[in-house]
């Protein structure tokens, strides 16, 4: 006799605003095991192997309860670190990697607004739906509360700061490039910019930014693929991606 599959914990929030709830997170890490924002691995795969090598030491963002890093390790990408502020996401990817036997992935309780590291020390920062949670209360798009720049600015200098000389970037969002051009330009940054999309009916963003190669022939974005629509219906995303993206086009409209 097979045996009933056990229940998903529901831990989808009655609101966006949540998702700027600590307690939200703990809470929901507490009871949830996994889950990936913004499609798993295999749907980008293909692009971020072409910027991440097996020798480059990578610092991710959030990292939740994801698998990118297993993902990424798996592909030979080794020298990995992962950070979340939730002291119980952090102690469960702990032991996550452990019984998987992934013992030289680094996990730590830490603020992306005041990393821990040293100036120059990663190759790669990765980020996969973090960034979008500072602009889940940032009110009219085109021109975001202050608290809202202010947070995101500070999320940005410190990954420019602890990004070696050449170091990569990559953002994996929602963000339309409209709405991040006034963030990922800002003059004090010296990276270069260019952007794919993948997914199906509707596109997630991929961003590269490479420290470093900004040039007056930068200024703009280089786009690898063509400007996908922005409608969208709730078949389209996966699961909670909904929930956010709908609060983010009523911002919008």
């Amino acid at each position: 006799m097979d045996r009933p599959e056990p229940e998903k914990p529901d831990v989808l929030p009655s609101t966006a605003l949540a998702y700027l709830d600590r307690n939200y997170w703990d809470k929901r890490f507490a009871q949830e095991e996994h889950y990936e924002w913004f499609k798993d691995y295999s749907h980008f795969r293909h692009i971020v192997l072409q910027h991440i090598k097996p020798q480059s030491s990578v610092l991710e963002l959030g990292c939740g309860n994801s698998q990118l890093c297993e993902e990424l390790y798996r592909d030979g990408i080794t020298e990995l670190t992962c950070i979340d502020l939730s002291p119980i996401a952090v102690e469960k990817m702990k032991q996550r990697l452990i019984n998987k036997g992934y013992k030289e992935i680094k996990v730590l309780e830490a603020d992306m607004l005041d990393l821990p590291f040293e100036d120059g020390c990663f190759d790669v920062v990765i980020e996969k739906g973090t960034m979008d949670v500072l602009f889940v209360d940032s009110g009219d798009p085109w021109n975001p509360h202050p608290a809202t720049v202010e947070k995101v600015m500070k999320m940005l200098h410190e990954i420019h700061r602890v990004l070696k000389p050449e170091g990569i970037f990559i953002s994996i969002t929602f963000g339309q490039p409209h709405f991040r051009r006034r963030f990922f330009s800002d003059p004090e940054f010296t990276w270069s910019i260019e952007w794919n999309t993948f997914g199906e009916t509707f596109h997630y963003f991929f961003y590269v930014l490479k420290k470093g190669q900004r040039s007056s022939e930068n200024e703009e974005y280089r786009e690898k693929t063509h400007m996908p629509s922005i409608s969208l219906y709730h078949d389209e995303l996966e699961g909670e991606d909904f929930l956010f993206r709908t609060n983010i086009d009523e911002m919008e409209s």
